[in-house]
Protein backbone atom coordinates (compact mmCIF):
# COMPACT_ATOMS: atom_id res chain seq x y z
CA UNK A 1 0.00 0.00 0.00
CA UNK A 2 1.12 3.62 -1.18
CA UNK A 3 1.57 6.10 1.87
CA UNK A 4 -0.07 9.37 1.30
CA UNK A 5 2.01 12.70 2.30
CA UNK A 6 0.56 15.87 2.71
CA UNK A 7 2.23 18.95 1.13
CA UNK A 8 1.87 22.08 1.87
CA UNK A 9 2.59 25.60 -0.30
CA UNK A 10 2.36 22.89 -3.12
CA UNK A 11 1.49 25.90 -5.65
CA UNK A 12 4.02 28.51 -5.00
CA UNK A 13 7.46 28.75 -6.71
CA UNK A 14 9.70 26.14 -4.81
CA UNK A 15 6.68 23.71 -3.83
CA UNK A 16 5.12 23.67 -7.33
CA UNK A 17 8.74 22.84 -9.09
CA UNK A 18 8.66 19.89 -6.34
CA UNK A 19 5.67 18.66 -7.65
CA UNK A 20 7.21 18.63 -11.52
CA UNK A 21 10.73 17.29 -10.00
CA UNK A 22 9.85 15.07 -7.16
CA UNK A 23 6.65 14.28 -7.19
CA UNK A 24 5.90 12.73 -10.67
CA UNK A 25 9.04 11.17 -10.70
CA UNK A 26 8.19 7.32 -11.66
CA UNK A 27 10.28 6.34 -8.34
CA UNK A 28 7.82 8.54 -6.47
CA UNK A 29 4.60 7.52 -7.64
CA UNK A 30 5.54 4.08 -7.10
CA UNK A 31 5.46 4.82 -3.37
CA UNK A 32 2.87 7.84 -2.42
CA UNK A 33 0.53 9.52 -3.07
CA UNK A 34 0.10 13.13 -2.00
CA UNK A 35 -2.39 15.46 -1.15
CA UNK A 36 -1.52 19.12 -1.93
CA UNK A 37 -2.33 21.96 0.64
CA UNK A 38 -2.36 25.67 -0.74
CA UNK A 39 -4.12 28.96 0.12
CA UNK A 40 -3.63 30.29 -3.57
CA UNK A 41 -2.50 33.40 -2.00
CA UNK A 42 -0.61 36.24 -4.72
CA UNK A 43 2.22 34.19 -4.90
CA UNK A 44 0.59 30.49 -5.20
CA UNK A 45 -1.17 29.81 -8.37
CA UNK A 46 -2.81 26.17 -9.21
CA UNK A 47 -2.02 26.79 -12.73
CA UNK A 48 1.61 26.37 -11.57
CA UNK A 49 0.53 22.62 -11.25
CA UNK A 50 -2.51 21.90 -13.05
CA UNK A 51 -0.96 19.97 -15.66
CA UNK A 52 0.37 17.62 -13.30
CA UNK A 53 -3.27 17.51 -11.36
CA UNK A 54 -5.11 16.55 -14.78
CA UNK A 55 -2.06 13.92 -15.93
CA UNK A 56 -0.98 12.10 -12.85
CA UNK A 57 -3.69 10.15 -10.43
CA UNK A 58 -1.73 9.92 -7.61
CA UNK A 59 -2.10 13.83 -7.22
CA UNK A 60 -5.22 15.83 -4.95
CA UNK A 61 -4.93 19.35 -4.55
CA UNK A 62 -7.44 20.84 -2.07
CA UNK A 63 -7.84 24.67 -1.35
CA UNK A 64 -7.36 25.28 2.12
CA UNK A 65 -4.70 26.91 4.62
CA UNK A 66 -3.25 25.70 7.13
CA UNK A 67 -4.08 29.10 9.74
CA UNK A 68 -7.30 27.38 9.68
CA UNK A 69 -7.09 24.75 12.38
CA UNK A 70 -10.12 23.18 12.15
CA UNK A 71 -9.58 22.27 7.93
CA UNK A 72 -6.22 20.66 8.86
CA UNK A 73 -8.45 18.86 11.45
CA UNK A 74 -10.56 17.50 8.92
CA UNK A 75 -7.58 16.72 6.94
CA UNK A 76 -5.72 14.98 8.66
CA UNK A 77 -8.39 12.64 10.05
CA UNK A 78 -9.51 12.20 6.18
CA UNK A 79 -6.35 11.30 5.04
CA UNK A 80 -4.34 9.85 8.28
CA UNK A 81 -1.28 11.21 6.62
CA UNK A 82 2.17 9.04 6.44
CA UNK A 83 4.19 12.33 6.44
CA UNK A 84 4.35 15.92 6.12
CA UNK A 85 6.14 18.22 3.81
CA UNK A 86 5.63 21.70 4.78
CA UNK A 87 6.61 24.27 2.62
CA UNK A 88 3.32 26.80 2.43
CA UNK A 89 5.27 30.32 3.88
CA UNK A 90 4.85 33.64 3.57
CA UNK A 91 7.95 34.25 2.38
CA UNK A 92 9.11 37.87 1.04
CA UNK A 93 10.99 40.50 3.69
CA UNK A 94 9.96 43.50 2.28
CA UNK A 95 5.84 42.45 2.69
CA UNK A 96 7.08 41.00 6.07
CA UNK A 97 8.35 44.90 7.43
CA UNK A 98 5.14 46.26 5.89
CA UNK A 99 2.92 43.88 7.25
CA UNK A 100 4.39 41.52 9.74
CA UNK A 101 1.28 39.66 11.06
CA UNK A 102 0.66 37.55 8.22
CA UNK A 103 3.99 36.58 8.54
CA UNK A 104 3.41 35.55 12.15
CA UNK A 105 -0.04 33.53 11.59
CA UNK A 106 1.40 31.51 8.56
CA UNK A 107 4.25 30.62 9.27
CA UNK A 108 4.28 30.51 13.11
CA UNK A 109 0.47 28.94 13.92
CA UNK A 110 0.12 27.57 10.55
CA UNK A 111 3.33 25.50 11.42
CA UNK A 112 2.13 24.53 15.25
CA UNK A 113 -1.33 23.35 13.58
CA UNK A 114 0.50 20.96 10.90
CA UNK A 115 2.58 19.84 14.20
CA UNK A 116 -0.18 19.45 16.70
CA UNK A 117 -2.46 17.40 14.35
CA UNK A 118 1.32 15.47 13.29
CA UNK A 119 1.77 14.12 16.73
CA UNK A 120 -2.23 12.76 16.93
CA UNK A 121 -1.30 10.35 14.06
CA UNK A 122 2.56 9.98 15.30
CA UNK A 123 1.10 8.43 18.78
CA UNK A 124 -0.80 5.74 16.51
CA UNK A 125 1.74 5.92 13.54
CA UNK A 126 5.58 5.59 14.77
CA UNK A 127 6.28 5.70 11.14
CA UNK A 128 5.37 9.32 10.23
CA UNK A 129 7.88 12.11 9.32
CA UNK A 130 7.58 15.64 9.47
CA UNK A 131 9.42 17.78 7.18
CA UNK A 132 10.01 21.62 8.10
CA UNK A 133 11.52 23.82 4.81
CA UNK A 134 12.93 26.98 6.25
CA UNK A 135 15.79 29.29 5.33
CA UNK A 136 19.01 30.44 5.85
CA UNK A 137 17.81 33.86 6.97
CA UNK A 138 16.93 32.63 10.52
CA UNK A 139 20.72 32.56 10.92
CA UNK A 140 21.10 36.70 10.45
CA UNK A 141 24.26 38.18 8.22
CA UNK A 142 27.69 37.36 7.68
CA UNK A 143 30.73 39.68 7.52
CA UNK A 144 32.83 39.49 4.59
CA UNK A 145 35.60 37.25 6.42
CA UNK A 146 32.96 35.04 7.98
CA UNK A 147 33.05 31.44 7.87
CA UNK A 148 29.50 30.16 6.32
CA UNK A 149 26.34 29.65 7.82
CA UNK A 150 26.51 25.67 9.85
CA UNK A 151 23.75 23.98 10.96
CA UNK A 152 25.29 24.84 14.50
CA UNK A 153 25.03 28.43 13.79
CA UNK A 154 22.95 30.16 16.60
CA UNK A 155 19.97 31.00 15.38
CA UNK A 156 19.56 35.61 14.60
CA UNK A 157 16.66 36.52 12.60
CA UNK A 158 16.99 40.08 11.71
CA UNK A 159 13.82 40.55 9.74
CA UNK A 160 10.14 39.85 10.65
CA UNK A 161 10.05 36.93 7.82
CA UNK A 162 13.10 35.93 9.31
CA UNK A 163 11.85 35.49 12.86
CA UNK A 164 8.68 34.22 11.92
CA UNK A 165 10.56 31.01 10.41
CA UNK A 166 13.14 31.13 13.09
CA UNK A 167 9.96 30.62 15.51
CA UNK A 168 8.42 27.70 13.74
CA UNK A 169 11.90 25.89 13.32
CA UNK A 170 11.96 26.44 17.16
CA UNK A 171 8.74 25.04 17.21
CA UNK A 172 9.66 22.35 15.57
CA UNK A 173 12.24 21.58 17.51
CA UNK A 174 10.03 21.68 20.73
CA UNK A 175 7.91 18.95 19.29
CA UNK A 176 11.11 16.78 18.43
CA UNK A 177 12.38 17.42 21.62
CA UNK A 178 9.07 17.28 23.77
CA UNK A 179 7.32 14.40 21.72
CA UNK A 180 9.74 12.88 19.95
CA UNK A 181 7.85 13.76 16.93
CA UNK A 182 10.22 13.01 13.99
CA UNK A 183 10.99 15.99 12.69
CA UNK A 184 13.58 17.42 10.33
CA UNK A 185 14.50 21.07 9.14
CA UNK A 186 16.11 22.08 5.97
CA UNK A 187 17.27 25.61 5.33
CA UNK A 188 19.00 26.65 2.01
CA UNK A 189 19.66 29.62 0.47
CA UNK A 190 18.33 32.12 -1.85
CA UNK A 191 16.34 29.94 -4.70
CA UNK A 192 16.17 30.97 -8.47
CA UNK A 193 14.61 29.73 -11.04
CA UNK A 194 11.66 29.07 -13.11
CA UNK A 195 7.60 29.90 -11.83
CA UNK A 196 9.31 32.19 -8.85
CA UNK A 197 6.91 35.07 -8.10
CA UNK A 198 7.61 38.41 -10.13
CA UNK A 199 8.45 40.43 -6.85
CA UNK A 200 11.98 38.31 -6.11
CA UNK A 201 15.15 39.57 -6.91
CA UNK A 202 15.89 37.79 -10.52
CA UNK A 203 12.21 37.71 -11.77
CA UNK A 204 12.13 41.55 -10.79
CA UNK A 205 15.40 42.39 -12.62
CA UNK A 206 14.46 39.87 -16.14
CA UNK A 207 10.57 41.90 -16.05
CA UNK A 208 12.30 45.19 -15.93
CA UNK A 209 15.21 44.82 -18.36
CA UNK A 210 12.89 43.01 -20.92
CA UNK A 211 10.47 46.35 -20.64
CA UNK A 212 13.62 48.76 -20.65
CA UNK A 213 12.50 49.85 -16.95
CA UNK A 214 14.69 50.76 -14.24
CA UNK A 215 16.31 48.37 -12.49
CA UNK A 216 15.86 48.72 -8.51
CA UNK A 217 19.25 47.46 -6.65
CA UNK A 218 18.84 48.21 -2.96
CA UNK A 219 21.65 50.25 -1.19
CA UNK A 220 24.96 50.10 -3.18
CA UNK A 221 24.43 46.34 -4.58
CA UNK A 222 27.58 44.91 -2.73
CA UNK A 223 25.36 42.40 -0.42
CA UNK A 224 25.88 39.13 -1.08
CA UNK A 225 23.42 36.14 -1.39
CA UNK A 226 24.27 32.52 -2.07
CA UNK A 227 21.80 31.18 -4.82
CA UNK A 228 20.34 27.94 -5.53
CA UNK A 229 18.38 26.30 -8.17
CA UNK A 230 15.22 25.44 -7.58
CA UNK A 231 15.52 21.75 -8.33
CA UNK A 232 18.85 21.74 -6.37
CA UNK A 233 16.98 22.62 -3.19
CA UNK A 234 14.45 20.20 -4.09
CA UNK A 235 16.30 17.19 -4.46
CA UNK A 236 17.83 17.99 -0.97
CA UNK A 237 14.49 18.20 0.30
CA UNK A 238 13.42 14.96 -0.76
CA UNK A 239 16.85 13.29 0.13
CA UNK A 240 16.17 14.90 3.78
CA UNK A 241 12.79 13.44 3.88
CA UNK A 242 13.66 10.61 3.16
CA UNK A 243 16.93 9.71 4.40
CA UNK A 244 17.57 12.84 6.86
CA UNK A 245 17.93 11.79 10.56
CA UNK A 246 15.12 12.86 12.96
CA UNK A 247 15.86 16.16 14.94
CA UNK A 248 18.44 17.31 12.84
CA UNK A 249 19.26 20.29 10.28
CA UNK A 250 20.31 20.23 6.82
CA UNK A 251 21.71 23.40 5.18
CA UNK A 252 21.47 23.12 1.45
CA UNK A 253 23.65 25.91 -0.49
CA UNK A 254 24.50 26.76 -4.34
CA UNK A 255 27.86 27.56 -3.79
CA UNK A 256 27.16 30.41 -5.74
CA UNK A 257 27.99 33.59 -3.47
CA UNK A 258 26.88 37.00 -5.92
CA UNK A 259 26.92 40.68 -5.07
CA UNK A 260 23.36 41.90 -6.32
CA UNK A 261 24.81 44.20 -7.55
CA UNK A 262 26.90 41.86 -10.58
CA UNK A 263 23.94 39.97 -10.73
CA UNK A 264 21.83 42.83 -11.87
CA UNK A 265 24.57 43.64 -14.37
CA UNK A 266 24.75 39.91 -15.28
CA UNK A 267 21.63 39.15 -16.25
CA UNK A 268 21.34 42.80 -18.72
CA UNK A 269 24.47 41.20 -20.23
CA UNK A 270 22.93 38.49 -21.21
CA UNK A 271 19.51 40.14 -22.32
CA UNK A 272 21.73 42.66 -24.08
CA UNK A 273 20.33 45.44 -22.17
CA UNK A 274 22.57 48.74 -20.73
CA UNK A 275 23.88 49.37 -17.12
CA UNK A 276 22.47 52.38 -17.07
CA UNK A 277 19.17 50.74 -16.52
CA UNK A 278 20.26 49.88 -12.89
CA UNK A 279 18.92 52.26 -10.35
CA UNK A 280 19.92 52.68 -6.76
CA UNK A 281 16.88 53.14 -4.41
CA UNK A 282 16.99 53.64 -0.57
CA UNK A 283 18.35 50.48 1.46
CA UNK A 284 16.10 47.92 2.74
CA UNK A 285 15.92 48.18 7.00
CA UNK A 286 17.76 45.88 8.76
CA UNK A 287 19.35 44.40 4.95
CA UNK A 288 21.25 41.47 5.75
CA UNK A 289 24.82 41.95 3.56
CA UNK A 290 25.64 38.35 3.65
CA UNK A 291 24.46 34.93 2.73
CA UNK A 292 26.66 31.82 3.21
CA UNK A 293 25.99 28.25 3.50
CA UNK A 294 28.65 25.60 4.40
CA UNK A 295 26.44 22.11 3.21
CA UNK A 296 29.00 19.41 4.25
CA UNK A 297 26.72 17.96 6.72
CA UNK A 298 24.31 17.26 3.75
CA UNK A 299 26.94 15.89 1.82
CA UNK A 300 28.13 13.76 4.02
CA UNK A 301 24.88 12.25 5.74
CA UNK A 302 22.19 13.06 2.27
CA UNK A 303 24.90 12.45 -0.40
CA UNK A 304 23.54 15.82 -1.90
CA UNK A 305 25.47 18.56 -3.87
CA UNK A 306 24.21 21.41 -6.07
CA UNK A 307 24.57 20.22 -9.74
CA UNK A 308 22.92 23.24 -11.56
CA UNK A 309 26.07 26.20 -12.19
CA UNK A 310 24.93 29.85 -11.51
CA UNK A 311 26.14 31.34 -14.71
CA UNK A 312 26.85 28.47 -17.08
CA UNK A 313 23.54 26.83 -16.47
CA UNK A 314 20.98 27.81 -13.84
CA UNK A 315 20.34 31.65 -15.20
CA UNK A 316 20.42 31.12 -18.72
CA UNK A 317 17.36 29.04 -18.07
CA UNK A 318 15.55 30.95 -15.87
CA UNK A 319 16.59 33.49 -18.16
CA UNK A 320 14.88 31.78 -21.23
CA UNK A 321 11.51 30.79 -18.86
CA UNK A 322 10.97 34.63 -17.96
CA UNK A 323 11.52 35.81 -21.56
CA UNK A 324 9.16 33.35 -23.04
CA UNK A 325 6.94 33.92 -20.21
CA UNK A 326 6.87 37.68 -20.96
CA UNK A 327 7.09 37.31 -25.27
CA UNK A 328 3.45 35.92 -24.84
Amino acid sequence: MKKVLMMTGSAGFIGSNFVKTICCREDVKAQYDFVFVDALTYAGRKENIQKELDTHSHLTFIHADIRDSQKMHELFKKYNFDGVLNFAAESHVDRSIESPNIFVETNVLGTLNLLKESLAIFEKKPSFKYLQVSTDEVYGTLGMEDAPFTEQTPIAPNSPYSASKASADLLCRSYFETFKLPVVITRCSNNYGPLQVEEKFIPLMIKRALANEPLPVYGTGLNIRDWIFVDDHNEGVWAAFTQGHAGEVYNFGGNSERQNLDVAKLLLKHLGKPESLIQFVTDRKGHDFRYAIDYSKAQKELKWSPKVRFEEDGLLRTIEYYRNLWAK
